[in-house]
């Protein structure tokens, strides 16, 4: 079992989660059970998924988890471009939180392939 906490992945998602929650201020209300939800929703599943992944007593569930976090992440990844295509986001917030996705869309790539089965 590994600390979630400790891991700088963990850490980094959940200030994206932040940021999201920040930015989808700027989304119109009638967005609030569309992108909006969808983009909570997956936000706050990488980091959560990290945990559940640290707590698993398996390496083949830890990276079970994270492939489950690596997918909320690409998935977050195509609602920025959404939202950015759509004018709902500005280019300079979109460009932002996309660079924030795809550093840690690395980062649990590179820490799946680090457990060994």
């Amino acid at each position: 079992m590994h600390n979630f906490k400790e891991l700088k992945v963990w850490q980094k998602s959940i200030d994206l989660a932040v940021d999201v929650y920040k930015a989808s201020s700027f989304l119109p209300v009638d967005e609030r059970y569309g992108l909006i939800s969808q983009m909570k929703r997956c936000s706050v599943s990488i980091p959560s998924n990290i945990a559940e992944a640290a707590g698993r007593g398996t390496s083949a569930q830890f990276k079970y988890f994270l492939s489950i976090s690596q997918g909320s992440a690409f998935e977050l990844e195509t609602q920025l471009i959404i939202s950015n295509r759509l004018d709902l986001l500005d280019d300079e917030l979109s460009a932002d939180l996309i660079e924030k996705t795809t550093e840690i869309q690395k980062m649990v790539y590179a820490l799946d392939r680090s457990i060994k089965i």
